[in-house]
């Protein structure tokens, strides 16, 4: 599907490891992992017998935040409690190379909540099945693949570009004045104050470099990254890293997302504030899919994914998120702005920020690397 339909669609609206136990979720190195061993795709293939499908284990992917994670699955294992569920969470960037490399052995059997345009990197290397989850009738084409019959995959909500503040820090450096645009984030005032998720491990960071090559254009957008780059302290390789850290008072400004700006804002009660900027903000799309396997895909699998689109977990994603897969809702949660579909940057290509990922996050590393996080 054209992702870039988005716009065009919202102005119609007006728009790890969890065990049977407990949830404790695994995480994967910060470096991409490389593919395991060969040995053990020659012992598979030793025999010409296909492998049985284990039904008892599920492994997931996913770039949801920790908590959320928690809080959503639950209701998966107890409808299921014979199932191992297994759960890989990182960043967005991370998860992403984790299952490029992995590419000839996979080792996830679905993606969970994993930027729309990441998953159309995997989708142009042929590593996602198509299916078509119970209930896909009522997302929003906006939402999905439409490339084909059977969508390969299928969105739970959107996130988006959002900065916290905590005036306490900007404060102790002699400023009073809160940012409220793009541009405001250029004052030298704000030198060494403002840390910012890198997109090269950070869906976050990602989704807001190609909102400002949208919104600036290709050009005026590196052009605006280099003047940025003077006043930020570091980049982090996650996107709520930003935001955390600034609650914690390590920076005064934090480019994060909205959902963890919000909660960090909260944090630092009366000092702290959420700024969706005036310009737009950049955002993605969470979404799951199937991934290929040579030996078929599990029906857990396709149970897992039928789950993750039902109402109820609608209901619980729309409690931390305004934008859903099935439409904007009457409650707008707490801290966002009341007009979320028009806080969106219009006209992101999706299809081309996923056919020139690497380029930018090449360049990108090339012209601001240094500062990045080890």
């Amino acid at each position: 599907m054209k992702l870039r339909r988005i716009a065009a669609i919202a102005m119609t609206l007006g728009l790890a490891v969890c065990s049977l136990t407990g949830c404790k979720i695994s995480k994967v190195d910060d470096k991409p992992t490389s593919s395991p061993s060969t040995t053990a795709g020659a012992t598979a293939n030793a025999t010409d017998a296909p492998a049985k499908l284990d039904e008892t284990v599920l492994n997931i992917y996913t770039a949801l935040e920790d908590e959320q994670v928690a809080e959503y699955i639950e209701s998966f294992k107890n409808a299921h409690p014979d199932v191992t569920v297994n759960v890989t969470r990182e960043s967005t960037g991370i998860i992403t190379s984790k299952l490029l490399a992995e590419k000839d052995n996979p080792q996830a059997d679905v993606v969970w909540g994993l930027s729309a345009t990441s998953l159309l990197v995997l989708n142009q290397q042929g590593m996602l099945e198509g299916y078509a989850p119970n209930g896909v009738d009522r997302i929003l084409d906006t939402f999905k693949d439409t490339s084909s019959d059977i969508p390969k995959w299928v969105g739970i909500d959107a996130w988006e570009t959002a900065f916290v503040v905590n005036k306490d820090v900007l404060r102790s450096n002699g400023i009073n004045d809160i940012p409220e645009t793009y541009e405001d984030l250029l004052d030298p005032q704000y030198k060494g104050l403002i840390a910012m998720s890198d997109p090269a491990s950070s869906g976050t960071g990602l989704l807001t470099v190609n909102g400002l090559l949208t919104l600036k254009g290709e050009e005026g957008g590196w052009d605006y990254m280099q003047k940025l780059d003077e006043n930020v302290a570091v980049y982090l390789h996650s996107g709520s890293a930003p935001a955390k850290q600034t609650a914690t008072g390590e920076y005064g400004i934090g480019i994060s997302f909205g959902y963890r700006c919000i909660k960090s804002a909260a944090d630092l009660g009366e000092n702290g504030v959420v700024v969706f900027p005036k310009e737009g903000s950049g955002y993605d799309i969470e979404a799951n899919a199937l991934i290929k396997h040579s030996e078929g895909e599990k029906e857990i699998a396709k149970a897992f994914l039928d789950w993750a689109i039902a109402d109820e977990q609608m209901t619980k994603y729309a409690a931390n998120y305004p934008i859903v897969a099935t439409g904007v809702g009457d409650q707008i949660p707490e801290g966002y702005a009341q007009n979320p579909i028009d806080q969106l940057i219009k006209n992101i290509d999706f299809d081309w920020c996923a056919e020139n990922r690497e380029a930018i996050l090449t360049k990108w590393t090339e012209l601001f690397g240094a500062k990045s996080h080890e």
